[in-house]
């Protein structure tokens, strides 16, 4: 397997834990080497391909097959030393040829999921294989295509015993229901340790102490690193991978204050902060509708709107909700949120200011520093 580095993989390199690879990266393996085979014959085993930030491992097949027309292969998911419920999970893509002009058409196989409840980043109906895996998929199939045009295939995800393994997930109460989701944004699955991450965390705030760094940013993942060096052009040493470990991140600094801190995470997750809760994990807290309901009707939400949102499937359905009605809930999210990390500094000099992003990066809510 190709080594990783950077950001989270290079802060756990000391741990010797290993990282392992999305189901994304699987589909997208499994994905090439199908559409490889359908046009010459001949399945490329291992398949390379190309993921975020450089990177370019190798996937060895688990299975190859043909047919008139079609081809599939799989991949079995490695999730390194991570404790995750689709580690051994083969992945398959079959890959066929399409109406000529339709592009590239996802279908879900048996164990893939499929979206029931509006507040996802798909379409109810849809196939849960997510935006980010999507995209790689389609780069793969227009490098064996060898054009700059998507190619009119129909790619069918599915993944052995899905439908068992998803209920061991969050899926079924998000309306994800029949299987799994494809998932990942990087590719790389970040083994999941919580004495090793907050470890990390510390070191990484001694670092910035020690290179008189005077403002730092804890942010839940690579989309909120991005977000923050954007704003504030901050060096690489600044940015503090907290990833769900918010209380790790304040407790930290309690003790040894920074100037400034920035705390930068998606919607969803700092709704968590805002309403008390120091571990961002799904498994470990979950957003709160009436939490989120109370804060739009303080932001002039009418009662309708109010009583919609108690109802709402997820928190990113009650922050489109909201801003279709000019309610400023994330902002309202962010002061709470930053109100709860004050909280937590009990006093400490340490200036706070939050930034609320969706799945896309788009800032949707943000405070002041105090």
């Amino acid at each position: 397997m190709e080594q990783v580095g950077g950001g989270r993989e290079a802060q756990l390199e000391h741990t010797g834990l290993r990282p392992g690879w999305t189901t994304g990266a699987c589909a997208t393996a499994a994905t090439k080497a199908a559409y490889a085979a359908l046009l010459t014959g001949d399945f490329p085993d291992p398949v390379t391909i190309s993921l975020p930030r450089g990177r370019t491992p190798a996937f060895a097949l688990t299975a190859e097959d043909r047919g008139d027309g079609w081809a599939q292969a799989a991949v079995t998911k490695d999730a390194g030393d991570d404790p995750d419920v689709t580690h051994g999970a083969i992945i398959r893509a079959r890959v066929s040829h399409g109406d000529p002009g339709s592009g590239v058409t996802f279908r879900g196989g048996p164990g893939v999921g499929r979206v029931t409840l509006p507040g996802l980043p798909l379409a109810v109906g849809e196939p849960a294989i997510n935006p980010v895996p999507r995209t790689l998929m389609r780069a793969a199939l227009r490098e064996v295509a060898g054009g700059e045009a998507d190619p009119d295939v129909v790619v069918e995800i599915s993944v052995d015993q899905g439908v068992e393994m998803a209920r061991h997930t969050w899926n079924p109460r998000i309306g994800i229901l029949d299987g799994l989701s494809i998932l990942g944004t990087t590719g790389v699955v970040v083994p999941y340790s919580c004495a090793a991450w907050i470890d990390s965390i510390r070191r990484g705030i001694d670092v910035s102490e020690a290179m008189g760094l005077q403002h730092v940013a804890g942010c839940t993942g690579s989309t909120s690193e991005r977000v923050v060096t954007e704003l504030y052009d901050l060096p690489t040493p600044a940015l503090l991978d907290m990833g769900d470990f918010v209380g790790a991140v304040l407790k930290y600094l309690r003790q040894h204050p920074r100037p400034r801190l920035t705390i930068c995470g998606g919607f969803a997750k700092l709704s968590k902060l805002a309403n008390g809760h120091l571990d961002l994990h799904s498994g470990r807290s979950q957003v709160d509708k009436a939490h989120l309901a109370s804060l739009a009707e303080g932001a002039g939400a009418p009662a309708d709107l109010v009583a919609r949102l108690h109802e709402v499937n997820t928190g990113l359905e009650a922050l489109t909700l909201c801003q279709e009605a000019g309610v400023p809930l994330g902002d309202q999210v962010a002061y709470a949120a930053r109100q709860a990390a004050l909280e937590v500094l009990e006093g400490a000099p340490v200036l706070v200011d939050v930034i609320c992003i969706d799945r896309a990066g788009t800032v949707v809510g943000r405070t002041d520093p105090a």
